[in-house]
């Protein structure tokens, strides 16, 4: 028990420290970028500064399981120079057995990262996104979706328009039981129009079956109300646009994604992309686990056996390899291509599966 404390107490202290490493490299790198991002003289220093500290927790939670691997990497390595595993070996303790401790640390990191970290990052991504947009001078968000209604809102130079529907197609150019209020330059009411459905086109909604109720040159504004079979209404928003307004996944927090998986899907929108999201981080600690396993499963070995560097590299090489296969099967799984599970499960199962049996045959083969 207390060898197993030992390793589990040195596998997490190895993480923290790469942690911390690779934060600072990437503060540095990210630094940069941001300077790039913007015209010179558009923000300062400590503009960017912040831009920075917003956006570095959500890289290092990208690349979280890469660090695994190379702080199971430095453990081992560092085992075997200061012939420690030689020594666990020698009292009859197997390396699979000497694995479970950070196994089990890698699953608990990675459940905290998920339950924690997670919620952390969506903060601070969406905050990033907003002073990002409003130092280049865009808009904000232009839908809303609540427990019941969607909400959308476009500008014109006429000033702006409110737009309410009880719910629409999977990409919103199509509202069902929508409301459209504009609003003059002055800020107040100009007219209303309730219609069946719109259908948004290229530079206009196109509203059917619709009734128009004009609040300015009139006292009584349902004497004066109209009914179109058909009505045409300028629009500036695009297809993309109203795509874009649901912002990443990854900055909606962890707790949160049930709700608005449930509020978007009751909406008419596709939740695919988020269902996607959701079952990844639910996969997380399962992906730690995988990484202990592969970043272990070249260095197990006896040191004696040489070639220690090709192991190292081999190691290396199959953790970027299952991190962009895991990366490539979520963009299939939110594309319909894979079911959603198995976008999300199936490469830490498999690396798992495949290092054990590497890792059975080295130990007891």
């Amino acid at each position: 028990m207390r060898l197993d404390l030992y390793f589990a107490w040195r596998f997490l202290k190895t993480f923290l420290g790469l942690l911390l490493v690779f934060a600072l490299i990437y503060l540095l790198l990210d630094m940069v970028d941001q300077f790039r991002k913007f015209e010179s003289g558009s923000v300062g220093f400590m503009e960017v500064v912040h831009l920075t500290a917003l956006n570095v927790p959500a890289g290092l939670y990208r690349i979280l399981p890469l660090i695994v691997v190379f702080a199971t990497l430095a453990l081992i390595l560092s085992l075997a120079r200061s012939s420690e595993l030689v020594v666990v070996r020698a009292a009859g303790r197997s390396g699979l057995r000497a694995l479970i401790s950070p196994i089990l640390v890698a699953i608990v990191l990675g459940a905290l990262t998920v339950a924690v970290f997670n919620p952390i990052v969506a903060a601070t991504s969406k905050q990033y996104e907003i002073l990002s947009s409003s130092f280049k001078g865009g808009a904000k968000s232009i839908l809303s979706i609540s427990g019941e209604e969607l909400w959308l809102r476009q500008g014109g130079d006429d000033g702006q328009t409110v737009i309410r529907a009880e719910h629409a197609n999977l990409d919103g150019t199509r509202l069902f039981a929508v409301t459209f209020l504009r609003f003059g330059l002055d800020g107040l009411p100009t007219d209303r129009i309730e219609a069946k459905y719109a259908v948004l086109l290229p530079g206009a909604w196109i509203a059917t079956d619709a009734k128009r109720w004009q609040f300015t040159g009139t006292k009584n504004p349902e004497r004066t109300a109209q009914k179109f079979d058909q009505l045409t209404i300028a629009s500036d928003l695009t297809k993309n646009q109203i795509r874009d307004s649901f912002g990443t996944p990854a900055s909606i927090a962890f707790w949160d994604l049930p709700a608005f998986i449930e509020r978007l899907e009751h909406a008419g929108f596709s939740a695919r992309q988020h269902r996607v999201w959701f079952h990844m981080q639910l996969a997380l600690p399962v992906m730690f686990a995988a990484m202990v396993m592969i970043g272990a499963g070249f260095t197990m070995r006896p040191t004696r056996l040489g070639h220690t560097g090709i192991m190292v590299m081999s190691a290396i090489l199959l953790g970027f390899a299952i991190f962009f296969i895991r990366n490539f099967a979520q963009i299939l799984g939110e594309n319909g291509q894979i079911p959603i599970l198995m976008a999300a499960w199936a490469p830490p199962i498999a690396a798992i599966l495949m290092t054990l049996g590497l890792l059975l045959h080295l130990e007891d083969g």
